[in-house]
């Protein structure tokens, strides 16, 4: 088998799209690929394992991650700081796996701008409908209506940025979802340009003598 080289997969979506739950199914059918622990500036909550959760570092450490670009993504929420580190995503690439990024439009970006860009396949999850979308996030039972309504305002921001993606899925059937997710993973892992050899093994074939 002819080795590859690993991808970054970015999952974006409006809150209540289902993004979680598919990132989680499609960790669920290929134990090899692995989730993108961000590094986060605020203290652990109760329950929360450091580097499981979160990398958790302090503001300077993080101001030196990124001014080392140490961080292929980073922005700032509320007064703390949140970031994917590098490290661990080149690791993983240099072993053939790929990495599991769930960000926003603004860490995709980020992240499609880095020296790491040209391995990224990313792809934007759509709701069926805006109705729909709030009928989810209101069924969580978690959020005050104040709450929700800043989210479904937030998710018209996010959906506009749609054309920026590899890939848009509208998500009106998770199952469906979910199996054309893996059909693009499935896609992008073949791509010519990204099997490492295949150029090599290509032409010791071309060399081999057949029987007369």
């Amino acid at each position: 088998m002819m080795n590859r080289t690993g991808l970054m997969v970015i999952l974006s979506s409006p809150s209540g799209a289902g993004k979680s739950t598919l990132a989680r199914r499609l960790m669920e059918w290929d134990d090899s690929l692995r989730f993108s622990v961000s590094a986060t500036t605020r203290a652990p909550r109760p329950g929360e394992v450091d580097g499981v959760d979160y990398h958790f570092t302090s503001p300077e450490e993080f101001a030196a991650m990124v001014e080392a670009g140490q961080m292929l993504e980073h922005a700032e929420v509320f007064g703390n700081f949140y970031g994917s580190p590098r490290a661990p995503v080149e690791a993983a690439m240099g072993e053939g796996r790929d990495t599991l990024f769930d960000v926003d439009w603004q860490g995709g970006q980020q992240i499609r701008a880095s020296a790491l860009g040209g391995h990224v396949v990313s792809i934007f999850v759509l709701p069926p409908s805006l109705p729909e979308l709030e009928r989810r996030l209101r069924g969580r039972g978690q959020d005050s209506d104040v709450v929700i309504a800043g989210r479904m305002l937030k998710s018209r921001s996010e959906i506009s940025h749609w054309a920026e993606y590899d890939y848009v899925l509208v998500n009106d059937d998770l199952d469906e979802t979910e199996a054309k997710l893996r059909a693009i993973l499935t896609a992008e892992r073949l791509r010519r340009d990204r099997q490492a050899g295949l150029g090599a093994f290509v032409k010791r074939l071309m060399a081999e003598e057949t029987a007369p």
